[in-house]
């Protein structure tokens, strides 16, 4: 039915069925949801600094999706390295250790967010985002309403799709750690298939950042393809991504985490302690996917292969590096930088998921309440496979 929204006076249209529950799969139809309620729970981020930051309300404003937008009730949302980094400012080129070593001071709040443009606060995070079409604004096709949707992690279109210019959902506007979350109609994608909404919820940022680097490498069938921090929820998405396209995959992590690795797909797990050179031979990698940097980042160019080519779309251990340019040059490597995605990356994530071709790796799901236990435990490291925040 239509409504009329009062703050901007423009036509949306809302669902007229109730909402599903965060867990319902895509086969369950919900019945008799009256009206979109004004206020609604969710998580909001005061400032740079811990987990203090984080302030839960039960009285924030449901936004208004603009005419080509589309308003989402949120089942799940997952959590990503770029949720905690933005939270504790270590974008800024003031932070020169790894992550989880603490928050950026207040002289660096200025370049704290991953595009180097101040955040305003305060802002619902949340990278990630599952959840039902509830609302359309008015240049958005109604039919939409109760598709099942993931919403693309890196926006394009509040940036006119300049290239290698985006927005990231829940940094440079709200994201999904809140019941509702509006996004742009045509960066929101239906998604059919029987997963969990939790299992949905896992998806978007790691998922989309593993493939963009796959991509950017120009990964082919046969190519010998390291990934470090391959535990992690980036990490086991490259190892499936990496053998969807044929590659021989070696995971490099925690050596607790062997057996976690090679279920996931991994041919062979190397501890991320030990010797890369004596243990994989000097030349032996086509493509390094890396999300690690700090110390052992000039022994990856040894094993990279002349010609070979390494990716990089994190520094969890710390992002100033030692290189010996020479290596570079006289192994005529190519080395590319991941952050902007093309158009075609999401999309094709969602055909992957859809033919069945991926497959989740939870680890654990919490109450959106227990957000800051939820970061607690994946800044520890000890878990391998991705946390989820379940939206009450």
């Amino acid at each position: 039915m239509p409504c009329i929204d009062a703050r901007n006076q423009k036509h949306i249209y809302i669902l007229s069925e109730s909402l599903s529950s965060p867990t319902t799969k895509m086969t369950t139809q919900s019945q008799q949801h009256p009206e979109i309620p004004k206020t609604m729970i969710g998580v909001i981020l005061t400032g740079h600094g811990g987990p203090e930051k984080l302030e839960y309300r039960e009285d924030l404003p449901v936004p208004s999706p603009a005419s080509d937008e589309v308003l989402i009730r949120v089942a799940a949302a997952g959590m990503n390295n770029t949720d905690i980094n933005t939270r504790i400012g270590w974008y800024s080129k003031g932070f020169k250790s790894g992550t989880g070593t603490g928050t950026a001071k207040g002289q660096h709040a200025d370049d704290a967010s991953w595009s180097g443009v101040p955040l305003h606060f305060p802002r619902i995070q949340g990278a990630d985002c599952c959840g039902r079409i509830v609302a359309v604004g008015n240049d958005v096709d109604p039919k939409r309403i109760g598709e099942r949707v993931l919403v693309n992690t890196m926006l394009r279109h509040y940036v006119s799709r300049w290239p290698y210019e985006c927005w990231t959902f829940g940094s440079e506007c709200d994201g999904g750690f809140a019941q509702y979350a509006k996004a742009p109609a045509e960066e929101t994608f239906k998604v059919a298939c029987d997963w969990s909404d939790v299992e949905l919820g896992s998806i978007p940022c790691a998922f989309s950042t593993a493939e963009h680097m796959l991509h950017r490498a120009n990964v082919k069938a046969g190519e010998h393809v390291a990934i470090t921090g391959a535990s992690g929820g980036v990490g086991a998405a490259a190892i499936q991504l990496a053998k969807r396209r044929g590659a021989y995959v070696t995971a490099i992590g925690g050596r607790e985490k062997a057996g976690n690795m090679l279920a996931v797909g991994a041919d062979q797990a190397v501890a991320r302690d030990g010797d890369l050179v004596s243990k994989l031979g000097r030349n032996s990698v086509d493509v390094f996917l890396d999300l690690v940097a700090g110390p052992a980042f000039s022994s990856l160019l040894d094993v990279l292969r002349p010609g070979g080519r390494y990716a990089v779309a994190g520094a969890i251990a710390g992002p100033l590096v030692e290189l010996d340019v020479r290596t570079l040059y006289l192994k005529d490597l190519s080395f590319f930088g991941c952050t902007f995605q093309e158009d075609e990356v999401f999309a094709n994530l969602i055909s992957y998921v859809e033919r069945g071709e991926i497959r989740p790796h939870v680890s654990k799901v919490y109450p959106l309440k227990e957000i800051g236990l939820a970061q607690e435990q994946f800044g520890s490291k000890k878990t391998s496979g991705k946390l989820v925040l379940e939206i009450p």
